[in-house]
This record gives C-alpha cells, structure tokens and sequence, in this order.
C-alpha cells in the first residue's frame, strides 16, 4: 500500500516493512501500532500480521512506477532498522532507493545502533536522507551514531518531544523536525522545549520544521510556532 501523505514534511509514503516493536519512551503512545490494527481489522492484506514486524516483496517496486518525482518517507509503520528485518532486505530496499532516484527517499529510525552496525554495507547517493528520532534527553546518543554514517543529508526528528534537550550539540545535522504527540492520552509539549531547539537551529543555520503542538485535537492546537509556520527543507539537490 501507498498513499500521498498527511505528513507535513513528506509527500508519500512506502511501506515494505510493516509493523514495529516499542524499543524507546516515544513508542508508548505509537499512532502506526493503532492504524495497523485497524487495517486489519478492515482486511488490508499487508496488515494481516497486525503490527508483528513483517516485510513485503511485492512492495519493493513501488517507486519505479512514480514517474513524476516526490519525497519519500520510507516506513512510516515501521522500523527499516529493526532487529526482525533481515539485512538482506535492508539492502534490497537500499538498492530500490538508490536506482529510483529521481525520488527523494526519507529514513527514519530509533535503531540507531543498528545503523551504525550495517551502514558500511549499504549504497549512500545524495537522494537518501537518513534521520533519527530524539524524544528525550536519554536518546541524543542517535545523534552520534548518525553523524558516523556517510548520509548526504542527515536530519532529526524531536516528535514527540517530551522534555527538555539539554546536550544538543547539532554541528553536522543538516534538518531538523519538531512536533508534539498527539492522539488519546498524548503528553504534553512545552513551548520552552521548542524554543531551545529552535535556538539551536538558528545558530548554526540549520533548515527548522515545526510539525505540530499536537494533543487530543492537533488540529485545533494547530502549528504556529512563534506567530508564523515554519516548513523549513534542506536544499534538494538530486545529483548522485
């Protein structure tokens, strides 16, 4: 299944991995573990495991037949790096990025350490963005093990934050996402929060998106950040 996206930082989503384990503190609330029960429940095939890790051959060729350029995020209901996703598969989605790249591909991950471990094995051309997720002071060690890769755009996502980031050292990130969780029992997001990333960012002139306040009702919380939207991007540049 593939689907234009209501994420506001990408365009379409790619699914050959479905289904996750909770591994941090901001997998306690997950959005994909509910959106996959209820596929399966309404029978979309691909969801037949409900949220048990599974890959989908079928899917790998998805991005050949977009002809007209997008941006990609890759695995929105899942984890590319999950310690059930064969690395043989790792590379064959890696090889389909990389051949399909009038597309620009966003990767996302709380495995870090596992992206350290295998990313010397796998192709790195300029249209494969690789991100962590940091949704607290526990988890900046990502941020390490992401700068080691070769990526050509590296970028975080602090969604959902959850606390202060305190040891935020962002030379070497070239994006930066910022959103609070949202859904039933979502956690609350401090302004100050944003505010010290947004500082951040604007010191070392780093591209700034704020997703979301977040809460029960996102869209009534809305996504103005000191009086205007920020939808910041890195700089495209396609040559590979």
């Amino acid at each position: 299944m593939s689907t234009n996206s209501k994420i506001e930082w990408t365009q379409t989503t790619w699914n050959p991995v479905t289904g996750c384990t909770k591994v941090s503190s901001g997998c306690k609330n997950c959005y994909a573990e509910r959106l996959a029960k209820r596929l399966k429940a309404m029978g979309q095939p691909n969801y037949r495991n409900g949220f048990t890790v599974t890959t989908h051959e079928h899917m790998l060729n998805i991005p050949y037949k977009w002809k007209k350029p997008r941006l990609v995020f890759v695995n929105s209901m899942s984890d590319l790096f999950h310690e059930d996703v064969p690395f043989e598969f790792i590379q064959k989605v890696f090889g389909v990025m990389s051949h399909a790249d009038h597309h620009i591909f966003q990767v996302l991950t709380k495995r870090s350490e596992r992206l350290l471990e295998t990313y010397s094995e796998l192709p790195w051309p300029n249209n494969i963005w690789m991100g962590v997720t940091v949704e607290d002071e526990s988890n900046v060690h990502r941020i390490t093990h992401l700068k080691d890769t070769p990526a050509k755009i590296k970028f975080l996502s602090f969604e959902p934050l959850l606390e202060q980031i305190q040891s935020l050292d962002l030379y070497g990130i070239d994006w930066v996402i910022v959103g609070g969780e949202s859904g039933p029992q979502s956690r609350t997001m401090l302004e100050e929060w944003v505010e010290g990333i947004h500082r951040n960012c604007i010191a070392k002139d780093i591209p700034f998106f704020f997703k979301q306040w977040g809460g029960v009702n996102k869209k009534k919380n809305g996504r103005l950040f000191d009086g205007r939207t920020w939808d910041e991007m890195p700089t495209i540049n396609k040559e590979v």
